[in-house]
């Protein structure tokens, strides 16, 4: 029993400090600005590389992007876009978008690595996140010629908040508007100079991300207290608005034409639990979706995650995804 005790004051305390982290994330957020916490740069093998690039052509912080080419010069690079998590909370995340593990993998792999910033929750609501990203991939392609890059693949990639983003931009894949349900959604937007490139993705990779927003209690996990980071995300609750959540959910919006996918998910996370991660994988598979998942016994929400047998399995599956659009 004191075990017990002590265990429960422990997950409290653990929550707590989450919930402040995320506060004080979102009190550094002036609109547009400056928002959130940097890690210190990580050293990165490249050829070259630019910082804050603004990919929406306005002045706007959360709208700039960092780019990086493999250290082996090529006429051309496959791109891969990686978007750091955040609960959707952070605005300026770009600079700790998981640079010593998968950005690094994927630039010895020879990607390029595209690693953007996008609006927070606080600066505006759902579907404006998506909109951002889509005005990414169009960048890409609309200055592939500057930057090397080679628009005939181009992949995302998403750690947590950012695995969501991945997902949801590869399910929704060359769809520009749903209804899902009662929600007419604009999936597209209208930002940037490049609209009439497609913002269609050739692969994704979800790492730890939550994809059905509908069940983010199917399993063991921290609650997040009276407004959870969808409901913050959506401005509304589930039981008053279910339609929306539905429409914040990846699971949604599968079917078979929707590019490869791969999953990596700790099934000792407690932040996204790893349900969330099994029933895309098996939403997936009956869309007939090609797709690989891989679930770290004792990983955790990011912790025990990226071992190099998990970097290689990610490398190796957008390369087949390659092989499989040349074909």
């Amino acid at each position: 029993m004191i075990i017990l005790k002590r265990m429960i004051i422990m997950k409290k305390l653990f929550f707590s400090i989450v919930l402040l982290c995320m506060a004080l994330v979102v009190m550094a957020q002036p609109e547009g600005g400056f928002g959130g916490f940097q890690k210190p740069n990580v050293s990165l093998e490249t050829s070259q590389q630019w910082k804050d690039v603004n990919y929406a052509g306005d002045d706007q912080t959360y709208h700039t992007c960092d780019i990086y080419l493999p250290k082996v010069q090529r006429d051309s690079y496959p791109v891969v876009i990686h978007i750091y998590g955040s609960a959707w909370f952070n605005n300026n995340g770009k600079g700790a978008a998981d640079l010593g593990t998968i950005v690094k993998a994927l630039l010895h792999a020879g990607y390029a690595v595209v690693c953007p910033n996008h609006r927070s929750s606080a600066d505006a609501k759902w579907p404006a996140q998506i909109h951002d990203i889509r005005a990414v991939v169009r960048f890409v392609r609309g200055e592939a010629k500057k930057y090397r890059f080679d628009p005939t693949f181009v992949a995302t990639s998403g750690f947590s908040s950012g695995g969501h983003l991945s997902s949801i931009t590869a399910m929704t894949s060359g769809t520009k508007q749903a209804l899902v349900g009662t929600v007419n959604i604009d999936l597209e937007g209208t930002l940037g100079n490049h609209l009439s490139e497609s913002s269609a993705v050739n692969a994704a990779c979800d790492w730890s991300g939550p994809v059905d927003l509908t069940a983010m209690d199917c399993g063991d996990h921290i609650t997040m207290g009276k407004d959870s980071p969808e409901d913050v995300l959506l401005n509304s609750k589930i039981e008053r608005e279910p339609d929306k959540y539905i429409s914040l959910s990846a699971t949604a919006y599968v079917d078979r034409n929707d590019p490869p996918l791969i999953i990596f998910h700790g099934e000792k996370d407690n932040v996204v639990p790893c349900c969330q991660g099994k029933k895309f994988f098996e939403v997936l598979k009956a869309a007939g979706v090609t797709t690989e998942a891989t679930f770290v016994p004792e990983g955790g929400h990011g912790m025990g995650m990226y071992s190099e047998e998990n970097l290689q399995k990610m490398v190796s599956f957008l390369n087949a995804a390659r092989q499989q659009g040349k074909e």
